[in-house]
């Protein structure tokens, strides 16, 4: 008996030393990486995957699979490690070629490139928002498909963390909700080496971590020895899957480094190589006699594939239970086919704020599509956004569609992340533009990985008058429709605020920002007007005239502005069209022909209406164009008092447009 567990615990120990040792010859032969983490870090990432993950390598798909979030993403070579010795679709070629252009083996985890990668994670704190969205999908999902008799949604969430994770604020707010919810399926590995970039913690970080997570409600497990305590670490995690009514954190004492002979338990080895003699000390050390770099040991690869045989006997159980029709429409995202009938309809002679039409449209969706959920941040009566009837979310059994997620924007946005990684739901924050400071490194990650989150973004320019320059935007409409994949739209009025829903409900490979206002807008007559299905090409001919000598190109709020410009100038025997252009960054996209119908290259004259800044407006009107726009920060005074200090009135528009035209 002695000589099997003995046997059992060397094969372990030779798993755990094919972990560090393929770590840090991809590192060295890149010249380039973080050998710290995956060294300390390979003895628990072993016992998780080993013994508890739950998952397929041959499918890396499989719905009801355990999900692994890497949240300390720089030790990326510790996870393409695991997920090449398990059995991913990741070849020791691809290992070989870490940090390398165009390989699967990326400088951070990029999901969506590297099977297996569940979330992209890098910019610390990222990736343990995203697993507490994971948690809060997988207990949503669980309430909408689960049965008595069939469970199709049944799995746990894993974040590894480490120190510069917990002293991002960002996982403060997200763990402080992941209590508060009670998200007993959410389990932390927490990888405390007491050593960052710039040495030890202690440097900066000084803080009770155990009694920090007990303040927010969390089940806190310490492992005094994870160097060397297996058991320890299977105990650890076992414990913490038993505790359904608490997030758990489990804190393990690691040696960043651990077997690096001069650099082991030293800052010198979070970030840089160890170098050809110190990887050859640690090889020595760890008792690695192989000479050849990148080598695996026939017996681990025996060993490392009983996981994986596990996990595809999971998923065939899984395959056997009785699934809802519902859930292929989930994981699509398909609506249903009566889904534009719900959509409400704006009457002529209603004036609504779009943030109210925007509202009820989303009550309307909720209706017909049951598995869209979302949440604000601590601001659903002024952003219109809470689902009537809809419930608050409940962690425990995943009840209710509305998440209140507190006065936590960054979090909201990278939990709304998580939740879009996960699969299966589509969800929206909401929350007053101006916090979408707060949220932008979330919102790009979201646009990089073409998650298709929706953010409501009310109170969109210095229209919402007496708060003040604090709270209302200029710049932010620039700031958003600078980053990649993201569709930034500001609609005119309720019947284009539809529209915007509509587009976004129906967008699956990229984010949408609905822009809102907070003034009442007037509803277009569009038997007069154009239609608001130009929406989805980013700019329309709203209005036009004859032989028109100019075009005013205006967005959300100040479209009507622009069409009493126009009727202004009508007077004065000047024709100019009025374009709509909710979203510019859509329109820049279209081809070359549909751009000439709209804004002809023979029109010289072109001006842009928009209260935010001017910056890049001339991307549409050229150098010789006419910028209306705010470019300082706003005052607090009714919102009728601001437009009229920055000249945003038909008057002064008026006036400047006479005096730019060419007279006859």
């Amino acid at each position: 008996m002695q000589n099997t567990q003995n046997n059992r615990q060397n094969i372990d120990w030779l798993c755990i030393n094919t972990i560090r040792t393929l770590s840090i010859d991809a590192i060295q032969k890149a010249n380039s990486g973080h050998p710290g983490l995956p060294m300390g870090a390979a003895p628990f990432a072993y016992v998780l995957f080993q013994n508890h993950l739950k998952f397929n390598p041959k499918n890396p798909e499989f719905f009801d699979r355990d999900r692994f979030v890497l949240s300390a993403g720089h030790g990326s070579m510790l996870l393409y490690s695991m997920l090449h010795l398990y059995g991913y679709p990741l070849s020791m070629e691809e290992i070989k070629n870490f940090r390398q252009l165009g390989s699967k083996t990326p400088g951070h985890p990029e999901f969506g490139h590297t099977a297996g990668v569940e979330a992209t994670t890098g910019p610390l704190g990222q990736g343990s928002a995203n697993a507490v969205g994971m948690a809060i999908g997988e207990r949503k999902l669980a309430n909408l498909l689960n049965t008595p008799d069939s469970k199709v949604v049944d799995h746990f969430t894993y974040c590894l963390v480490g120190d510069g994770d917990l002293m991002e604020g960002l996982s403060a707010e997200a763990c402080s909700l992941a209590g508060h919810l009670k998200l007993g399926k959410l389990i932390y590995l927490y990888d405390s080496n007491d050593i960052s970039l710039d040495g030890p913690t202690s440097l900066s970080f000084t803080e009770n971590v155990a009694k920090r997570y007990e303040s927010y409600g969390w089940q806190v497990i310490t492992v005094k020895d994870a160097d060397h305590d297996l058991d320890a670490i299977d105990q650890a995690i076992m414990s913490a899957k038993k505790e359904s009514n608490k997030p758990s954190i489990i804190i393990l004492k690691t040696t960043i480094g651990y077997g690096s002979p001069n650099k082991q338990g030293k800052s010198a080895a979070h970030g840089s190589p160890l170098g050809p003699d110190e990887l050859a000390l640690a090889k020595k050390t760890l008792n690695w006699n192989y000479p050849d770099s990148f080598h695996v040991p026939e017996e681990t690869r025996a060993k490392f594939s009983e996981a994986g045989a596990r996990g595809a006997k999971a998923e065939e159980e899984w395959n056997k239970k009785a699934k809802p029709a519902s859930l292929k429409d989930f994981i699509d995202q398909n609506l249903p086919v009566d889904f534009d009938s719900s959509l409400p309809h704006f009457k002529v002679g209603e004036d609504f704020a779009s943030r109210e039409s925007a509202g009820k449209t989303l009550n309307a969706i909720a209706t017909k599509v049951p598995y869209f959920f979302g949440g604000d941040a601590d601001l659903s009566c002024s952003t219109n956004t809470l689902i009537k009837d809809g419930g608050s979310f409940e962690g425990v059994n995943g009840s209710g569609r509305n998440i209140h997620y507190g006065v936590r924007e960054h979090a909201m946005a990278a939990i709304a992340n998580g939740i879009a990684y996960h699969g299966g739901l589509k969800t929206f924050t909401a929350t007053f533009f101006c916090f979408t400071d707060y949220m932008k490194p979330a919102i790009r990650l979201a646009a990089m990985n073409h998650l298709p989150v929706v953010h409501v973004l009310t109170h969109d320019s210095v229209g919402l008058g007496e708060d003040g320059p604090t709270h209302q935007p200029v710049e932010h409409l620039m700031a958003l429709r600078g980053i990649p994949n993201l569709i930034t739209l500001r609609p005119a009025d309720a019947t284009e605020a539809k529209e915007a829903w509509r587009f976004a409900m129906k967008s699956k490979n990229a984010p949408v920002a609905l822009v809102l206002s907070r003034q009442k807008l007037k509803t277009l007559d569009r038997s007069l007007y154009g239609s608001e299905a130009g929406l989805a090409q980013g700019a329309y001919i709203l209005s036009d005239r004859p032989n028109f000598q100019a075009i005013l190109v205006a967005t959300g709020s100040e479209v009507g502005l622009a069409i009493d410009v126009q009727q202004k100038l009508d007077e004065k025997n000047i024709p100019v069209r009025v374009v709509s252009m909710p979203s510019m960054e859509l329109f820049l996209k279209q081809d070359s022909a549909l751009q000439e119908s709209v804004l002809p290259h023979s029109c010289k004259k072109i001006a842009s209406i928009e209260a935010g800044i001017t910056l890049g407006w001339a991307s549409i009107t050229g150098r010789s164009g006419l910028n209306f726009g705010v470019d300082d920060y706003g005052t607090s005074a009714p919102a009728n008092k601001i437009y009229e200090k920055f000249g945003l009135t038909v008057h002064s528009i008026t006036e400047k447009v006479l005096n730019w035209i060419p007279k006859p």
